[in-house]
């Protein structure tokens, strides 16, 4: 390349584990992006604090750097983030202010607006409007991790390691033993309906858990929740189950957008079970694992608990594997390279 690209990067969350009391799901992707980046030869300074230093208490500073000024960059790249009331739209020292939407306006103000420094936007929780002025900022391209995104933005999935998709063994993982038949690992946050539709009715038949942050779970006294768990732990879960089924908030099954959580479950060798609501379903998992409510996944579940072990479980595993091959760090690699490329190159900075 004829100039590394230095990219400053803009993440409210952890590289590592964190801590157990986060809604953190980039966790999972993001440091198999960032050091893809740097793999391609681009500088990285992280322009949030370090909350793993300080609040996990993981020194990777060695690794990473980070700057909460103003350093000088060819670019930034936002992890877009929104009002929260009561935690970020605070004044800043108020007992649980966060300042993460602080520091985005700031590095708005100054990097955006002020200096046209080229600008990505990674809007991973869909929660910038589509009529928001930034969607129409030269110097602004919004990315999205959904197969069908807003008009004017561009697709740029949850990344998996390549390495670890080429070692994923469907036989190992469909002859280990699963003693839940189900199991979910995630919040509740817009998840109510697809809940109550496809996964209350599955779990009052087979024995299953629930994990992650549900607040409101008086509508479901016969399903297990078990509250939040460490992150190391998520893998550990989906170890043991046979099932999951992908609950989505409706803003992201509209827009065929798929999080984490498809691919912390078949890594694991959990089959995941696709709603029929959701958009592009068949990108997502084979149609043999799509129900049409949650009778059809309790039916489904005693099925696959037949099979279990057997060469048609396999067979769904490998589909399921190679159905992720759409998410490799290398393919969202490849997307940001063009737009670096395609922004970067009148003012003398190509990657």
């Amino acid at each position: 390349m004829d100039h590394e690209v230095k990219i400053g990067y803009s993440f409210w969350g952890f590289l590592g584990s964190g801590i157990l009391d986060t809604p953190d799901g980039g966790r999972s992707h993001r440091r198999t992006l960032v050091d893809g980046l740097r793999s391609r030869g681009h500088q990285l300074i992280f322009l949030q604090p370090d909350r793993d230093q300080a609040e996990a208490g993981l020194d990777l500073s060695a690794h990473y750097t980070w700057d909460i000024g103003l350093p000088e960059v060819d670019a930034i790249f936002l992890e877009w983030r929104w009002p929260i009331a009561g935690r970020n739209t605070t004044w800043c020292g108020a007992a649980g202010h966060t300042c993460d939407l602080h520091r985005q306006q700031e590095l708005l103000d100054h990097y955006t607006y002020r200096r046209g420094t080229f600008t990505v936007l990674w809007d991973k929780d869909r929660k910038l409007p589509p009529d928001d002025p930034l969607r129409h900022i030269p110097n602004v391209v919004v990315c999205e991790a959904a197969l069908h995104p807003t008009p004017g933005a561009i697709t740029l999935l949850f990344p998996i390691a390549d390495h670890t998709l080429e070692e994923a063994d469907p036989v190992a993982l469909a002859t280990q033993p699963r003693d839940l038949p189900l199991a979910y690992v995630g919040n509740q946050y817009d998840r109510n309906d697809t809940f109550d539709t496809f996964f209350a009715p599955a779990a009052s038949q087979h024995q299953h858990v629930v994990a992650g942050k549900w607040p409101r779970t008086q509508p479901w006294p016969h399903v297990q929740f078990i509250g939040r768990v460490p992150f190391p732990e998520v893998a550990e879960i989906y170890g043991r189950a046979l099932t999951t089924v992908l609950l989505l908030p409706d803003r992201y099954a509209a827009a065929g957008q798929m999080t984490q959580r498809l691919a912390e479950a078949v890594l694991a060798g959990c089959l995941p079970l696709s709603p029929t609501t959701l958009r592009s379903g068949a990108a997502f998992a084979p149609r043999d694992l799509h129900v049409v409510d949650g009778a059809a996944a309790a039916d489904r579940i005693a099925h696959l608990q037949g099979i279990a072990g057997t060469g048609e479980h396999i067979d769904l595993l490998r589909s399921c594997l190679a159905l992720l091959d759409r998410f490799r760090v290398s393919r969202q690699l490849d997307v940001l390279h063009a737009v670096l490329a395609e922004q970067l190159a009148p003012t003398g900075v190509v990657p």
